[in-house]
C-alpha cells in the first residue's frame, strides 16, 4: 500500500476523481455495495459536468463505470476507493471505515490511504511456538479470517535435530531462530499485500527471539499476548488480543495529544487553517493533527483559506476537502500526519499543526 500511496499522491492532472465508500465483507450486505457505488459514480458525473466539457465528462464517467465493472464485491473489506482520471483507473480496498464521498480536483484524495497505513483497529495476531505458527486477521475484537496455506506453518527443520541433540541448547536455539526466520518471511509476504500491525501471541522468550530476527520489527506491537495458544479457538485468541491492542492504541493517542500540548506550551503550534497553509509552504510544519472524519470544502482566495459549505456550486477553484489538500502538501515537504478519534481535538476545532520551529 505504501507504493500505491506514493504513486497516487504524486499524480497531478486535471479532473482526478476519487470515489470513496464504505463496503461490506459478507453476504447479503455486500450485494448493496455495487448499488451505492453506482450512485456515487452518478454524483461524480455531476461534478465532472460542473468543471469540464461534456465530452470529457462523458469519457471520464464511462471510464469510471468500466473500472467499477471489474470489481468483485464479494472480496470487499470495510471500504473501497476508486481513482480515475484520463490516464489512471485503479481501485483499492481498505480495512477501515470511511466517509462516503466523491472528490474531484487536480490530485487524488489519498487521506484514507494514509489512514489505512496507520490503522490499528485492524491487525494480525501471529500465534507462535517452536513447532508451528498461525496467522489471524482481526478487526477490533472480531475475527476477520484465519489464514490457510501456508498456515499453520509447520517447523519442518527441527524435529530430527531436536531429538538427535537434546542436550545442545545452543544448537536448539539456532534451529528455533531459523524456524522463526522462515515464519517471518511468510508473514511479511502477507503483510506486503495487506499491511496491518502485528501482535504476537507466544511466551516471553519466543517473543524476544522473534524480534531479534524480524525483518520489520517496527510493524510489530511492543507488547505480546502471553502463553502458548496453539490449540485455542481463533475468536478466543482475538478477544484477548484486542485488550492489548486497544490499550496500546489509546496510549499512543494520548502520547500524540501530549506532543500537541507540548507544542502549544513551546509556541510551536498553529490552529488557524490559513496560517497552517502558509507554514506548510515554508516547510515549517512537522506534524498535522486531524480528527478522522473531519472534512471541509474550501477555496483559496488571495492566499487565504476560505471555508465554504458543502452545497456551494462546484467550481474548478473549490477544494472538496482542505484537510486532505494540506495533508498531501505537508507530506511533499517531509511532514507527517496524526489521525485521532472524533472529538479528540475539540479545543482546536478538529485540526492543528505542530511546527518545527
Amino acid at each position: 500500500m505504501e507504493t500505491k500511496l506514493k504513486e497516487l499522491k504524486n499524480v497531478r492532472a486535471e479532473n482526478c476523481v476519487t470515489i470513496i465508500l464504505n463496503t461490506h465483507r459478507t453476504l447479503p450486505d455486500n450485494e448493496k455495495d455495487a448499488i451505492q457505488l453506482k450512485n456515487l459514480i452518478k454524483e461524480a458525473e455531476i461534478k465532472f459536468l460542473a468543471v469540464c466539457q461534456q465530452k470529457t465528462a462523458e469519457k471520464l464517467t464511462a471510464k469510471t463505470h468500466e473500472l467499477a465493472a471489474t470489481i468483485n464485491h464479494r472480496h470487499n473489506l470495510e471500504s473501497l476507493i476508486l481513482f480515475v482520471n484520463e490516464n489512471v483507473a485503479e481501485f483499492v480496498r481498505l480495512p477501515i471505515p470511511v466517509e462516503d464521498r466523491v472528490v474531484v480536483g487536480n490530485r487524488f484524495a489519498v487521506r484514507d490511504l494514509i489512514r489505512g497505513l496507520h490503522n490499528q483497529t485492524n491487525y494480525y495476531v501471529l500465534v507462535l511456538n517452536k513447532d508451528e505458527a498461525r496467522l489471524i486477521e482481526a478487526s477490533i475484537d472480531k475475527v476477520v479470517k484465519e489464514y490457510g496455506f501456508p498456515f499453520p506453518f509447520q517447523n519442518q527443520i527441527s524435529q530430527t535435530s531436536f531429538k538427535a541433540e537434546p542436550s545442545d541448547a545452543g544448537r536448539i536455539r539456532n534451529l528455533t531462530s531459523e524456524f522463526f526466520n522462515q515464519v517471518d518471511k511468510v508473514v511479511n509476504k502477507v503483510h506486503k499485500d495487506h499491511p496491518l500491525p502485528i501482535l504476537i501471541s507466544t511466551d516471553e522468550q519466543n517473543y524476544h527471539d522473534y524480534m531479534r530476527i524480524a525483518d520489520k520489527p517496527t510493524v510489530i506491537f511492543p507488547e505480546f499476548l502471553s502463553r502458548s495458544r496453539q490449540t485455542e479457538a481463533d475468536h478466543a485468541i482475538v478477544g484477548d488480543a484486542w485488550q492489548i491492542v486497544q490499550k496500546l492504541t489509546q496510549q499512543q493517542n494520548n502520547d500524540r495529544k501530549v506532543d500537541l500540548k507540548m507544542a502549544v506550551s513551546t509556541n510551536k503550534f498553529l490552529s488557524d487553517t490559513t496560517e497552517i497553509f502558509h507554514a506548510i509552504k515554508h516547510g515549517r510544519v512537522q506534524t498535522l493533527f486531524v480528527e478522522e472524519n473531519l472534512f471541509q470544502p474550501a477555496v483559496i482566495m488571495n492566499d487565504t483559506v476560505v471555508y465554504v459549505s458543502e452545497d456551494t456550486n462546484n467550481t474548478t477553484e473549490m477544494i472538496d476537502d482542505i484537510y486532505d489538500e494540506l495533508i498531501d502538501l505537508n507530506m511533499d515537504f517531509g511532514g507527517n500526519v496524526v489521525f485521532l478519534p472524533k472529538e479528540s481535538l475539540a479545543k482546536f476545532n478538529g485540526f492543528a499543526a505542530m511546527t518545527r520551529y
